[in-house]
């Protein structure tokens, strides 16, 4: 078992060209220890009940300072973990980290793992933006045409969501949590194998080898911690900065909130969904998103193609500009814009994605 530790961890070659965008892994890892620690505090204190989920949130924030601590570090983490995923992600996409495809796979799926796991954790408060939230989700799924409606009364347990759908909701929440750590090790696993890619894209990343302790070590807890006192910093200077108004408000399925709308590193998502008109037009449109971003093509990094970076620097912007008008009301010109911009990102994936290959045998 140590010589396994020591392989992994001391005596495990790195290039030496790495940057501190390859820290993030690590900083994901640590944000993940803290979800599942506090995670596991707060299952103990939840109660799975519609009538009594949200003053049981309410008392956990209001009688203690070690319960409001618990569940602000909880809420903030998965930002956290969302805002350096989207790094990983990205630096993954610049340096085309992608070609090494038996981790971008593993990745890619852990990744939809965490916004599911994300979703279901945003319902348990039940709260008015959690209830409805659910409530929209679900009627998307229903709109899958053949399974659809059974695929609905699978989730939900009934004919709309209920007390049965809530219980359903945390004990997946649970489970997926120990799924996301398992496939966080198989990652690793298959990285450690397969090697880091690297800054120049050279095809022997060994070629300038150091080992990964003490010099990346340092690097990534340093980050780490960095990370780690910014977010304590939110937490106790501003810590419903990331919360709604309506998660003050019990949920009630007879008042409609005047502005529906998911956490804000879903609103990319939601921007596409309601750029098309219908429910499964949109649902298409996301799955081909998503479709495109996965698929694993032999490209150059961006470093050595000028029109390669800009074109993935305006994806960037599309994302960022989709998540804004995810969070605006479905009005126009929002909703044009939408429609535009979801076009356009998709069709800026297949361009990034299908172009600036090289051969494999190369």
């Amino acid at each position: 078992m140590l010589q396994i530790i020591r392989g992994n961890i001391v005596d495990l070659p790195i290039n030496s060209s790495l940057s501190y965008y390859w820290c993030s892994g690590f900083m994901i890892s640590g944000f993940l220890i803290i979800q599942i620690i506090s995670g596991i505090i707060l299952s103990l204190l939840y109660v799975a009940d519609v009538n009594l989920s949200f003053p049981c949130i309410m008392e956990l924030t209001n009688d203690s300072l070690f319960s409001w601590c618990v569940r602000y570090i909880h809420i903030w983490s998965v930002s956290f973990i969302f805002i350096v995923f989207s790094i990983h992600m990205g630096r993954a996409l610049y340096y085309s980290s992608y070609t090494k495809v038996p981790v971008w796979n593993v990745g890619f799926i852990l990744y939809l793992i965490m916004m599911v796991e994300a979703f279901l954790g945003y319902i348990l408060p039940w709260h008015q933006m959690s209830y409805w939230a659910a409530t929209v989700l679900t009627s998307v799924v229903q709109s899958i045409p053949f399974v659809g409606l059974k695929l609905y009364n699978f989730i939900v347990g009934g004919f709309s969501v209920t007390n049965v759908t809530l219980m359903r909701v945390f004990a997946a929440h649970v489970v997926l949590a120990f799924v996301i750590i398992g496939l966080s090790v198989i990652h690793l696993f298959y990285l450690h194998k397969t090697g880091s890619n690297n800054a120049l894209f050279a095809p022997s990343g060994y070629t300038d080898a150091v080992y990964f302790h003490s010099y990346y070590t340092n690097k990534d807890f340093y980050c780490l911690m960095l990370l780690y006192f910014i977010c304590l910093f939110f937490i106790f200077y501003t810590p419903d900065l990331v919360l709604d108004a309506e998660a003050y408000l019990q949920a009630d399925p007879l008042v409609t909130p005047a502005s529906i709308k998911p956490e804000w590193y879903f609103l990319l998502y939601y921007a596409m969904l309601r750029s098309v008109s219908s429910k499964i037009g949109g649902l298409i449109l996301v799955i081909v998103f998503l479709g495109v971003l996965w698929i694993p093509t032999s490209n150059y990094a961006c470093c050595y193609f000028l029109s390669r970076q800009i074109l993935f620097w305006f994806i960037v912007v599309l994302i960022i500009l989709l998540s804004y008008l995810g969070g605006c009301h479905p009005e126009p010109p929002y909703v044009f814009i939408s429609q535009l911009g979801s076009f356009l990102i998709v069709v800026a994936l297949i361009i990034y994605k299908f172009f600036w290959n090289f051969n494999l045998s190369y």
